[in-house]
């Protein structure tokens, strides 16, 4: 059985900072084009003294189904191998956004956070499929893809951070029980539609950020991608308190941020929130009624 409790203490990492950058950009299905763009953002990042940096999801293809199937690489793929050379060059941890990962049939829809020596330090593989209508589009991304079932946290420096990926934004459990396994941070490389991107994305980030005191993480695609992809940017860092730390304009582009660990402690001590869960009396509806 997964202990669900948390004590004020295991919470608290004293006297730690990390820089962390979010990179925005209007991948399409040009990959020569995607990989340039974000290893010169990712140079920049860098040199800008970001430690952790992010890129978005299908950030090295973003195109139609087919064709995303068509242009899927394994994990030793050229995609992830020029990724982990960057981080060992630059010394850097990487969340390598997402890409659409080669396997049987349908492929997965998968991030990789590498270390700074260029090792895979943990694999995500988005667990909520985005099948929805919305800006008179219908996005039918399990009929390309697989979900996984895994949910994922590594060490980043001088803290465990969570992966999700973009639509796995709407499910709150998720980030609760990443928090709960002592995630600091949670990364949401997405590509959020423009269309639910004006109300939801701020909105979202920010909740999932105050709900478990963390700080979140979020590079978005920006702009205009074949078919129908219409991305709304606004890449965006927060705090454990709901702060917009930074935020993307509407370009292609990085935004920094130093994320205060000492004052997420702060924040953890004073509304000790996480601390004053009652896990014992949460149980699922299905699992209620089977012990009636």
């Amino acid at each position: 059985m997964i202990d669900l409790s948390i004590s004020p203490d295991s919470l608290r990492v004293e006297g730690s900072a990390l820089r962390a950058a979010a990179i925005q950009l209007n991948s399409t299905n040009d990959k020569a084009r995607n990989l340039a763009t974000a290893e010169r953002l990712v140079r920049d990042a860098a040199a800008d003294g970001a430690e952790l940096i992010a890129l978005p999801e299908k950030w090295n293809l973003l195109a139609a189904g087919e064709e995303l199937l068509a242009g899927a690489e394994p994990l030793d793929g050229p995609t992830l191998t020029a990724a982990r050379g960057w981080t060992r060059e630059l010394g850097v941890h990487l969340l390598a956004g997402s890409i659409c990962e080669r396997v049987e049939e349908k492929a997965f829809n998968t991030s990789v956070l590498i270390g700074p020596e260029g090792d895979d330090l943990a694999v995500y593989r988005k667990i909520h499929m985005f099948d929805v209508d919305t800006g008179g589009v219908a996005y039918r991304e399990s009929a390309h893809e697989q979900p996984g079932a895994e949910i994922v946290t590594a060490p980043v420096g001088p803290l465990t951070a969570g992966l999700t990926v973009c639509y796995d934004l709407r499910f709150p459990e998720l980030f609760r029980i990443l928090a709960v396994r002592g995630a600091r941070l949670i990364a949401v490389p997405s590509a959020f539609t423009l269309a639910t991107g004006r109300d939801h994305w701020e909105v979202l980030l920010r909740a999932r950020a105050i709900e478990n005191q963390v700080f979140v993480l979020a590079p978005n695609q920006v702009g205009e991608a074949p078919p129908h992809f219409s991305s709304f940017g606004h890449s965006a860092i927060v705090d454990p308190w709901g702060v917009v730390l930074a935020a993307a304009p509407d370009e292609e582009c990085f935004v920094a941020a130093d994320l205060d660990l000492a004052e997420q402690d702060r924040v953890r001590k004073t509304l000790p929130s996480l601390a004053n869960r009652r896990p014992q009396t949460y149980v699922w509806p299905q699992l209620q009624e089977a012990r009636a």
